[in-house]
């Protein structure tokens, strides 16, 4: 349907608020309604129009004006919304859409190359009469508030009643205009960057250590890395080595006792045939080795004479 224009009676309808109970647009007819639709709730953009309305709540209050927010969503997750932010106003669930199709703010919408059906964020302040005062078909959020309050009285150049509904053209004590409240939120804003920039910058030295260390251990890593093959080669080079040295010092201990075996046998025998009637021939003299070879291949078992019976005096020389 097409949005209706300024001067024509305001659609009717009942929908539940975020408490479960019916509201009649109807039954406010003596006062100024803005009635503000809207996509989706807690999203950015909605948020901050929510807020700003939330805001001058208490000046559009004093001065008989009712705010309605309305939006597919559920009377659930109006709840939630509210509860939230705090917002001191109605909020009206349409998820069949069907009062944002009788004002023409369900139309079709484009995000990235699709299309959808959705809400045009957009305002119709309802007068007293129960005609629409003024229509806001396509709604800029951070100026939406102080326009509203202009449009009906409560401040702003020329702050004359528009349509249906009038308030005091003058100023309402307590108001804050949105030059001021910019002028404090800037002001704020440079405060709070004032603050946080040495945090900032020592945060950032903080990081800049952190990434030296950080480079410094990985440094080190590499290092030790590459020195390790280094090592394992000397330590095979030390093995390879090691049995060469333990064959040479064994080596001796195997053959020692083989050498001093003979040795020991020969003295042994040597010192047995001096012992064994080697006297000297004539009665004079060392026995040479050959007299006493001679000597044991001419004796006879069994006797002390020489096999020849004479011509030596080896033995016993005594006569029979």
């Amino acid at each position: 349907m097409p949005m209706p224009q300024v001067g024509t009676n305001a659609p009717d309808f009942t929908l539940m608020d975020q408490d479960g109970r019916p509201v009649r647009l109807s039954e406010y007819r003596g006062r100024q309604v803005v009635l503000y639709f809207y996509p989706k709730d807690d999203t950015p953009g909605c948020t901050r129009e929510a807020c700003a309305f939330r805001d001058d709540h208490p000046v559009l209050s004093g001065a008989n004006v009712v705010v309605l927010g309305v939006s597919p969503d559920t009377a659930r997750s109006h709840k939630r919304f509210a509860e939230k932010f705090s917002l001191p106003f109605t909020l009206l669930a349409d998820p069949e859409h069907q009062v944002a199709d009788a004002y023409g703010v369900w139309v079709e919408k484009s995000m990235y190359g699709r299309t959808y059906m959705g809400i045009q964020r957009a305002t119709f302040l309802v007068g007293t009469d129960g005609k629409l005062a003024r229509v806001w078909p396509k709604v800029k959020v951070d100026e939406h508030a102080a326009e509203v309050r202009e449009a009906v009285g409560l401040g702003g150049a020329g702050g004359a009643s528009a349509g249906g509904g009038g308030g005091s053209a003058g100023k309402v004590p307590g108001a804050k205009s949105s030059g001021s409240r910019r002028t404090a939120t800037s002001g704020a804003r440079k405060t709070a960057a004032r603050k946080t920039a040495p945090k900032r910058a020592q945060a950032k030295k903080v990081a800049r250590k952190t990434t030296k260390r950080a480079a410094a251990k990985k440094g080190a890593r590499k290092t030790a890395a590459n020195r390790v093959p280094a090592r394992k080669g000397v330590g095979k080079a030390a093995a390879r080595k090691a049995p060469a040295k333990k064959a040479a010092k064994v080596t001796p201990r195997k053959r020692a006792p083989a050498k001093r075996a003979p040795a020991r046998g020969a003295t042994a025998k040597a010192a047995a045939a001096a012992q064994v009637g080697m006297q000297p021939m004539g009665g004079s003299g060392p026995i040479h080795k050959t007299q006493v070879t001679a000597k044991r291949a001419t004796m006879r078992p069994g006797s002390n004479a020489p096999a020849g019976g004479a011509g030596t005096g080896v033995g016993n020389s005594t006569a029979t």
